[in-house]
């Protein structure tokens, strides 16, 4: 996969950039540490060393055992200079945490340590994590070192907001979660080398709401999780991915483009217009199936009642099968509960014609709308297989392995 170099200056944070390493280890990536010294008060050489098989380097001055190369390339011949053999041979580089002092010290083109002079030698994708107190970060010194960042064309990758290290402290300035930091780091990665760098694929997420009056609306409980996961999974996988999201308060994947609509009516209208250029669709949103046949103009009254008579609404994912083109992949999702489940999906990726559906029971309060874990089973022409419980990220993985099966030269499509 890609060689990663993390810096880690000193900040309580770095604590996250151990599970940073790991997460990058275990997606296959090359991972070579650089840490500051102040880093080292808040977390060790060799908790690093342990996760990436590599030595980690904290001064300019010091060897190199593995001569600039990253965990499974070749060592060469000559033994360079550190610095600079590190940082040309990195894919992408991410300084996670940046402290207020780093960032200082990267926005004035200081070279006095091995984070600060790997960086200034880099040409690979640079990006800053800041992570610091509330107020150091909206002091504006910082505000001006990070504006000069983003000039020279390196990606700041925005602190989250919450509780903060010091007791009591609330305020922006936490280190993203490790999982979301990677993903910014594989949306900036180069080409060429990931299995679906080239591929279109759209995904939807979400519920639809249809509008009664001006304040309510008929809607459901989908969170969206299910297609951001998918989306991500795609996204890491190299893909061009297109979301459309129905209704998503959580922000969408690093290098994803979104779209957001909120009925039935605006999703179909988005689809139709994004699923031409598609070669994969995962129809992961939940678009109502009735709606309103008009929307009140003004908020009902309790004491008037309520009488409401409701139409049927387009059947998005059966209308885009029906004029999909050759090559294209079509996946659905059926949120169903109670006895004959398994057979009722059968019959729904019969009728709309679709290449997979992916089944599951929303009955299970585990596993329903809203959880950020998932079970399904996996229904397409030839096979069925049920896929335990796990993350909804895990599950994702394993729908994409078996699209990329479906993609195959030889395998049934949904129209048979």
């Amino acid at each position: 996969m890609a060689r990663i170099l993390l810096g880690v200056s000193g900040g309580i944070a770095a604590y996250k950039s151990l599970e940073l390493a790991r997460l990058a280890t275990l997606a296959g990536h090359g991972v070579r540490v650089v840490m500051t010294e102040a880093a080292g008060r808040f977390v060790g050489a060799a908790s690093f060393e342990g996760i990436t098989g590599a030595p980690v380097l904290t001064s300019e001055f010091e060897r190199d055992p593995l001569r600039g190369a990253f965990p499974g390339d070749p060592l060469p011949q000559h033994d360079p200079i550190g610095h600079l053999a590190v940082a040309a041979n990195c894919d992408a580089y991410l300084v996670a945490p940046a402290s207020a002092n780093t960032i200082s010290k990267l926005a004035s083109g200081a070279a006095d340590s091995m984070l600060t002079t790997s960086f200034l030698a880099c040409t690979a994708p640079r990006l800053v994590a800041p992570a610091m107190n509330d107020r150091m970060y909206a002091n504006p010194a910082t505000e001006a070192n990070i504006s000069i960042l983003r000039e020279r064309g390196i990606t700041v990758i925005e602190p989250d907001e919450g509780v903060l290290a010091s007791r009591g402290e609330q305020g922006r300035g936490r280190l993203p979660d490790p999982a979301r930091l990677l993903e910014r780091v594989e949306a900036v990665l180069p080409g060429g080398d990931r299995p679906w760098d080239g591929l279109r694929v759209l995904v939807t997420a979400g519920g639809t709401r249809e509008p009664i009056d001006p304040v309510r609306f008929i809607g459901n409980r989908s969170s969206g999780r299910m297609g951001l996961a998918l989306a991500s999974a795609a996204a890491r996988r190299g893909a061009a991915v297109t979301l459309i999201a129905a209704n998503v308060s959580l922000p969408e994947p690093a290098g994803v483009r979104r779209i957001d609509v909120e009925t039935a009516a605006e999703l179909a209208d988005a689809a139709r217009s994004e699923f031409p250029s598609c070669q994969v669709l995962l129809m992961a949103a939940a678009p109502a199936d009735f709606r309103p046949p008009a929307v009140e103009p003004g908020k009902l009254k309790r004491a008037d009642g309520l009488e409401l008579r409701l139409e049927p609404t387009e059947d998005i994912l059966a209308a885009l099968a029906s004029g999909r083109a050759p090559g294209q992949t079509i996946v659905g999702f059926a949120a169903e509960t109670g006895e004959g489940a398994r057979e009722r999906a059968r019959e729904k990726r019969s009728r709309k014609g679709i290449d997979l559906i992916v089944l599951n029971d929303v009955s299970d309060q585990a596993i329903g709308f809203e959880s950020e874990d998932n079970a399904v089973t996996l229904i397409d022409a030839e096979s069925e297989s049920e896929v335990p419980i796990a993350s909804k990220e895990e599950i994702a993985g394993t729908i994409l392995d078996r699209v990329d099966r479906l993609r195959q030269p030889g395998a049934r499509s949904g129209l048979y």
